[in-house]
């Protein structure tokens, strides 16, 4: 099972890791001290593309067609840590995004659901 969860509440022990916390972002997130998160793994290659993600720049009313983009880079994505990340059976997405909702965490929860059901 996949959960999604901010590193800045986990950080401040607003939020915990379920499993394996793995950071979800290509860059560290800004405002958290590495000291500060109780981290498995960091996977930067399940990350949306830098172009995808300037693309979209968190504009709410381009996230159904970041996901679909996001979604189609993942479905072409043969790396190691995806592999892996797909392996886990209990672990935490984490990434920086401000809204909890609207972002690449929930999309990758999203895609790694369904392939775990095929």
């Amino acid at each position: 099972m996949f959960k999604t969860a901010k590193v800045h509440d986990v950080a401040k022990g607003e939020d915990t890791i379920q499993g394996t916390g793995v950071l979800v972002d290509r860059m560290w997130p800004r405002g958290v001290a590495k000291s500060d998160l109780a981290y498995d793994e960091w996977f930067k290659d399940v990350a949306p593309s830098p172009e995808l993600r300037k693309w979209w720049n968190h504009d709410e009313d381009r996230f159904d067609e970041f996901a679909r983009r996001y979604k189609a880079e993942l479905d072409d994505n043969d790396s190691d840590e995806l592999a892996q990340l797909r392996a886990l059976a209990d672990a935490t997405l984490l990434f920086a995004a401000a809204n909890r909702t609207v972002n690449h965490a929930v999309v990758l929860k999203e895609w790694l659901e369904e392939h775990l059901r095929k």
